[in-house]
């Protein structure tokens, strides 16, 4: 019953506190529209069935969101972005609590398409010029960021904003930014929850042709998700697009709010949740999308625990 008493802990733990606050943070991000060129597919194959492709067939060019120091001064590599999955696809994984205020700075440097982007967020609190949602005669340039521009965004962590969203390009060019890849994850801690040891994120979108688990795809290519026995880990299970998928890890069980042991949950278009439990089972497991033709065209990758 190893992974009913890994469920059952979740609860304990999300409950744990942590010392007391003393008041709610302020949390600045630095976030750009930037070109790149991307490959679902960066060593070729799919190395459990087989089937080799062709780079000059995978790579596309596209824009994605990426990290910046203060001030647009650089970009800015994050270990801890890369540990979670994230980076360019999805993008920078945004993270504050309940009750904080978060602004984050938006800049286009779309020097690609030199279309107009912008960045509108999922469950937090807002008010209509930070809602980056393009609507002709009534948006405004929070909607529309043009290439050299930037805008910033203000945004409050309500109550009931406690868990993973997603934030996604709004804009005029929104349709194309999201089929390329400009989409990230913003997780939010409850009042008094604990930051868990590892946090993964796995977005599930179609890209460049293939089922993808944050923009790559099969197992070589799709992050590789680490932990140790011991660790308090949290998945945040996000997608976009037009399709439904089932999130599922091998050898690991958890209890939903309803009570009800899972080792299965769906997951469909602009719908985000997390899950955590406490490791305790050891080896090389597969996580995947369990609708069988996603997982057969990418949508599929390895979880490392070790002792």
């Amino acid at each position: 019953m190893r992974g009913i008493r890994r469920g059952l802990l979740c609860a304990v733990l999300a409950a744990a506190a942590y010392p007391a606050e003393s008041a709610a943070a302020t949390r600045e991000y630095w976030v750009a529209a930037v070109p790149t060129r991307w490959n679902p597919v960066i060593n070729g194959q799919d190395a459990i069935h087989g089937a080799r492709y062709d780079a000059a067939a995978t790579i596309f060019p596209t824009v994605t969101y990426r990290r910046y120091s203060r001030g647009f001064r650089a970009p800015a590599p994050s270990a801890e972005d890369t540990a979670s999955g994230v980076g360019r696809i999805p993008g920078p994984l945004l993270k504050a609590r309940v009750g904080d205020t978060l602004k984050v700075h938006f800049k286009n440097l779309d020097t690609l398409t030199r279309a107009p982007h912008s960045m509108h967020f999922h469950g937090v609190e807002y008010k209509p010029s930070s809602d980056g949602s393009y609507v002709p005669g009534f948006s405004g340039r929070d909607a529309e960021v043009k290439v050299g521009q930037s805008v910033t965004y203000t945004l409050h962590a309500g109550r009931d904003s406690g868990g993973v969203w997603s934030y996604h390009d709004h804009g005029p060019a929104m349709e194309a930014s999201l089929k390329g890849g400009m989409y990230g994850a913003l997780s939010i801690l409850r009042r008094g929850e604990r930051r868990p040891d590892r946090e993964f994120v796995a977005f599930f979108t179609a890209l460049g042709g293939f089922e993808t688990i944050d923009g790559r795809a099969f197992v070589g290519n799709t992050p590789v998700f680490k932990a140790r026995v011991g660790d308090v880990v949290q998945w945040d299970v996000l997608s976009l697009g037009d399709e439904f998928h089932t999130f599922h890890v091998h050898g690991h069980r958890w209890r939903a709010s309803s009570g009800v042991t899972q080792d299965t949950r769906s997951v469909g278009p602009a719908e985000s949740w997390s899950v955590r439990w406490r490791e305790d089972a050891p080896g090389t497991w597969l996580y995947h999308c369990h609708v069988e033709s996603h997982m057969m065209q990418g949508m599929i990758g390895l979880y490392r625990v070790s002792r």
